[in-house]
């Protein structure tokens, strides 16, 4: 070809690569800063920014995700109707229970409603949840319940490291095993990255089922960094199950001498719920390996009082979902809420919710750590803190270790624990488990934790403290703040 044809194709090239991306960001971006932030990265980097917005910018997974579950009965229950008068009436009809069990008594029923018309999901009644702190607590739970596994033992987790304690997992999970057991474990792509050597290799020797959530490769080409499966799934038998935010390995050992350590809580969930989260587990295994896992009966057997529904959050039909739940709830709130997170990068319509409660009384008070394993999501956080000082929200700051806990309390009657950070990257990019619970006694349970281990060594954070940063350190904290969507 000539060199002039040759350069008329490139600039074609660069031209039809551009427009496509830009055109991709207009239609498929639903916020429109980020739809204008990738047009023109897309239009003024020739090949390097539509290459960017390749990786970065498309959800890949909406429409085989949105298919997958779709067909999944147990987990999304459409309405029937397809109009809108007919879904508007449909509403009206939507039961908030199974008929055989009652609502529980709160004094937050427009959440109890809200949550279910957002999540499709029934709030189940007669768990048992117990609460476990770091994985001096956790590890040994899980495994005992490995151990006792009659039938399946379903494992997610974002990090599964090859240390002492992540062997014992695998040594539970291949005796399960031997022991006939069906046994399953999905790691995330990224995640097991963490970790070396690489706890799969560990898990195949011991000839136990393990597939990977969208791990990067080269080839067949894949760049999937964003997107991650971040939930933490351990069901067993169907009847038992462990969620939360902690993930395997040796970090999570808070009392570990001269390693990485992190502080975190973990809960085991006995009764109905536990189907769910196990539902959530053979959606995510389909939707990787290929291999529909027959599901377990659900459990008629009521150990506790707490009512519970999972919520399930992601890149595909569920986005937003957990989202607007939050808000919901800081709009139902009358006196109370405290929020725990390790990375607090909150979306504008998440922070006018915390302003407006407190701006209607409600104490809102908000506990990051002090010492954070991720220092820019630190300082990005801090760009954003002046606005909720300022509105009496109350921000305190956890004496180390670094806390990687997650909790939302609500009125001391409702609590959501789960995988999610208030972050974009959990509420937006990544693949979430929440479980919604409404149990007094079990929030009281929770709020003696904050109480008792949480608050206190805690400092505040004040208007003064934010506003005496030099000069350099605001334009740092701006500057990530502008890249919170990506961090």
């Amino acid at each position: 070809m000539p060199s002039g044809g040759l350069t008329a194709a490139l600039a074609i090239a660069v031209l039809g690569s551009a427009l496509s991306a830009a055109v991709h960001a207009l239609l498929f971006k639903r916020d429109p800063r980020a739809s204008l932030g990738w047009i023109a990265v897309s239009l003024t980097l020739p090949f390097i920014g539509p290459l960017l917005y390749f990786v970065f910018g498309i959800n890949r997974i909406r429409t085989r995700a949105k298919r997958l579950t779709a067909d999944d009965s147990e987990l999304i229950r459409h309405r029937e109707g397809s109009g809108a008068p007919e879904a508007l009436a449909q509403v009206d009809r939507v039961a908030l229970l199974p008929s055989d069990g009652p609502t529980p008594e709160t004094g937050l029923p427009g959440l109890v409603r809200l949550s279910h018309l957002v999540t499709e999901m029934p709030l189940r009644p007669g768990q048992e949840v117990r609460m476990l702190r770091n994985g001096e607590e956790a590890f040994p739970a899980m495994i005992a319940a490995i151990r006792g596994a009659q039938k399946t033992v379903y494992l997610a987790t974002y990090i599964f490291e090859s240390n002492a304690s992540g062997k014992d997992f695998v040594a539970a999970l291949g005796e399960a095993q031997e022991r006939g057991v069906q046994v399953r474990v999905l790691l995330d792509g990224v995640g097991e990255l963490y970790s070396y050597p690489r706890v799969r290799r560990l898990l195949s020797r011991a000839g136990i089922r393990v597939q990977r959530f969208l791990p990067p490769r080269l080839f067949p080409p894949q760049f999937n960094i964003n997107l991650r499966n971040h939930r933490k799934i351990l069901a067993v038998d169907g009847c038992q199950a462990f969620t939360g935010g902690m993930n395997i390995g040796d970090r999570s050992l808070a009392d570990a001498e001269g390693r990485r350590s992190a502080a975190d809580v973990h809960f085991e969930l006995l009764g109905p719920i536990a189907h769910d989260i196990e539902a959530a587990f053979r959606v995510d295994w389909e939707f990787v390996a290929g291999e529909e896992l027959p599901p377990s009966e659900i459990p008629t057997y009521r150990p506790g009082n707490v009512y519970a529904r999972a919520v399930l959050d992601g890149p595909n039909e569920d986005l937003d979902k957990l989202e607007s739940i939050l808000i919901g709830a800081l709009g139902a709130a009358r006196q109370q809420v405290v929020m725990i997170t390790p990375y607090f990068l909150p979306s504008r319509e998440l922070l006018a919710a915390m302003k407006s409660a407190s701006l209607r009384g409600v104490d809102v008070t908000v506990l990051l750590p002090g010492k954070n394993n991720l220092p820019f999501v630190h300082w990005a956080s801090r760009n954003v803190l002046w606005e909720l000082l300022h509105w009496d929200v109350h921000v305190l700051y956890q004496a180390p270790p670094f806390i990687h806990t997650k909790l939302f309390l609500v009125d001391d009657e409702y609590v959501q624990i789960g995988s999610a950070n208030l972050d974009p990257r959990s509420l937006r990019l990544n693949f979430e488990l929440s479980v919604e619970l409404y149990d007094r006694d079990f929030a009281a349970v929770v709020r003696s934790y904050v109480d008792d281990e949480c608050l206190p060594g805690s400092r505040q954070v004040t208007l003064e403290e934010l506003e005496a940063r030099p000069l350099w350190q605001r334009l740092r904290d701006a500057g990530f703040w502008l890249a919170s969507p990506y961090l």
